[in-house]
């Protein structure tokens, strides 16, 4: 690789870390931003409420255009299952970083 060809090649390494720590950092703070959502979501799913909406949402007393995905067995829990898979690969992450000697 020639002088000219390694400076072109870690310019468009320079570009593509930055434009990549740019969005994960948009996507950082938007999670942030969602933990209070998730919070109210954890405390609702398996609740009292959530299972009087359930048995109600079963016995069909709610109305048939109403969106339920929230009353699924399934979708709850599932995004609560995703929160917590990715804040244990964040941690990993950070954490081999750390290792690695990457973060003082």
């Amino acid at each position: 690789m020639t002088q000219i060809e390694r400076i072109q090649h870690m310019e468009a390494v320079l570009n593509e870390v930055k434009d990549g720590i740019a969005q994960l950092n948009t996507a950082v703070v938007q999670y942030q931003d969602l933990h209070p959502k998730i919070l109210e979501l954890s405390a609702y799913y398996g609740s009292p409420d959530w299972k009087q909406d359930y048995d109600d949402d079963q016995a069909g007393k709610l109305p048939a255009d109403l969106k339920r995905g929230v009353l699924s067995e399934d979708g709850a829990y599932d995004v609560l299952i995703d929160h917590r898979d990715i804040l244990r690969e964040m941690l990993f992450l950070v954490s081999a970083f750390i290792r690695s000697g990457d973060i003082d």
